[in-house]
């Protein structure tokens, strides 16, 4: 969340934020709590200074001013704690507010909706023309019998399936092809609970338990739900921390199952397993020095566009704009797959991956600070993820784009040692 002294003192500049980023927040009415928040602090303090000035002077006094101070006592300190009670009634309500605030934006992200989104950069692969018409992971799975989505809704439901054969051979590969990747880099891999208590996902900027457009799986009778993505999870284990300046960056690799409700998502690319209920994810996540939060995106950003180079995926590079930011995010980068069965085999680009610089967003709410040498008190970290592959969106490019005019599907040369094969099908 934004740190509160600064939405006071810049409330202009932060009405003019939600705005632009399409998100209805009453900083006037934050505005009206705190500053009478802070009068009531001070009336607390008042009350307490004189109930402590009154108490010193009882030891002292004659047997009658001893009983008419007791009694003054009394009174303050039942006018503090009325002052103190309202004190904590306004700090609710105050809290409450500031959490629904989203971050500020980056001044280079562009202004606007989904359709506003720049393009910044195209992978190494050129899109393939085909001289067949391809089809999608839907007819290519049912041809080669990868993925049973008829067992996954008789088991579980609408939105659940079972990966088969090959699909499953490829899932683990794409795993492992990240991890390699991300180790180079000096990540620490991890795999990370399927699970978090709600008060860290709500630090990490999610809802689990709010509106009916909830995207959060929520466990009844307990305070638990089922993570979105390994973000929550790795954002998390530093929570209520103080690490020391000179063990920033942590970089970090979590491999997870992500559940989603996928509220609100009907007709947005639901055939086959582009949007669906759960699924597995390589994610990426960083804690830094305010000043080196810019530079550790792009680097992020780079690992993205590295994995997808190398298994010969053609992709763009989005600037994602203000509108279509989650409430964390300062900036944010997608990287868009090209998924020529989509369309009708026109093909189409589809989401693959993401990254975001959450500057201290995530961190004032979880409490991750770190401390320098030789100077007092603490700041808050700069927290970062990114998607280093998510298998059911990386399936789909990789068996839509590697699809050949016999009918097989070739592997991409970067995964065929886990496979271990060159191609699926005869």
């Amino acid at each position: 969340m934004l740190d509160r002294k600064y939405i006071v003192d810049n409330a202009e500049q932060v009405i003019v934020n939600c705005k632009n980023r399409g998100v209805t927040c009453d900083v006037p009415k934050l505005v009206e709590l705190e500053t009478a928040r802070r009068q009531c602090l001070l009336r607390v303090e008042e009350l307490n200074r004189q109930a402590n000035d009154t108490a010193k002077q009882i030891g002292k006094a004659d047997p009658e001013t001893r009983e008419r101070l007791k009694e003054e006592g009394r009174k303050l300190r039942d006018q503090k704690d009325a002052a103190q009670a309202e004190h904590d009634r306004l700090e609710t309500q105050a809290h409450a507010l500031q959490l629904l605030i989203p971050n500020l934006t980056h001044p280079s992200a562009p202004i606007g909706g989904e359709h506003d989104a720049a393009e910044v950069a195209r992978g190494k692969t050129e899109i393939k023309k085909f001289d067949f018409k391809p089809l999608d992971h839907v007819e290519l799975a049912a041809k080669h019998d990868l993925i049973d989505f008829e067992a996954g809704s008789r088991t579980t439901g609408h939105g659940f399936y079972f990966l088969k054969n090959e699909a499953v051979l490829l899932e683990m590969a794409l795993q492992r092809y990240a991890l390699d990747v991300l180790m180079a880099r000096g990540f620490t891999i991890t795999t990370t609970p399927d699970l978090a208590r709600d008060e860290i996902l709500i630090g990490i900027g999610f809802n689990p338990r709010g509106s009916g457009e909830t995207q959060i799986y929520s466990i009844e009778n307990s305070d638990l739900s089922l993570v979105g993505t390994a973000e929550i999870t790795l954002g998390g284990m530093y929570a209520k921390q103080t690490v020391g300046e000179e063990q920033l960056p942590i970089k970090l690799c979590g491999i997870s199952h992500c559940f989603r409700t996928e509220a609100g998502a009907h007709g947005k690319a639901t055939r086959g397993i582009y949007r669906v209920h759960q699924f597995t994810k390589v994610e990426m996540f960083a804690f830094t020095a305010p000043e080196q939060s810019d530079a550790t995106l792009e680097e992020i950003r780079a690992i993205e566009c590295e994995i997808f180079d190398g298994l010969g995926i053609p992709y763009r590079v989005i600037d994602t704009a203000s509108g279509d930011l989650g409430g964390p995010a300062y900036r944010k980068y997608d990287l868009e797959a090209w998924m020529p069965g989509r369309n009708d085999g026109k093909g189409e680009w589809g989401e693959v991956t993401s990254t975001s610089n959450c500057t201290d967003y995530q961190a004032r709410r979880l409490d991750v600070r770190y401390k320098k040498k030789a100077e007092k008190g603490t700041q808050f970290v700069h927290t970062l993820n990114g998607t280093a592959v998510a298998i059911s969106r990386a399936l789909i490019a990789v068996l839509e784009n590697y699809q050949q005019a016999d009918g097989s599907i070739a592997i991409p040369e970067k995964l065929r040692m886990w496979v271990g094969k060159d191609k699926i099908g005869k």
